[in-house]
């Protein structure tokens, strides 16, 4: 029993059913992934927002994850 396709994978496959050169595949790709790490960028902005994070909470988690480094 197969795994049915995405969406996302049927329009990449329709779109892309010929070959094409190396080098816009990895132009492609790299589009892609500048596409999803705007995406996952805007995510944390949106939690950042969301739970009003700053600076100060980094630091705070820096310092939780060393300490927890330290017991081990």
């Amino acid at each position: 029993m197969g795994t049915a396709l995405s969406n996302m994978q049927i329009e990449l496959l329709k779109l892309y059913s010929t070959n094409i050169p190396d080098e816009q595949l990895r132009e492609i790709k790299l589009l892609l992934s500048h596409y999803f790490a705007d995406k996952a960028s805007d995510g944390i902005d949106k939690l950042w927002d969301e739970n009003n994070w700053n600076n100060d909470t980094m630091k705070q988690w820096t310092n939780e994850h060393n300490r927890s480094k330290g017991r081990h």
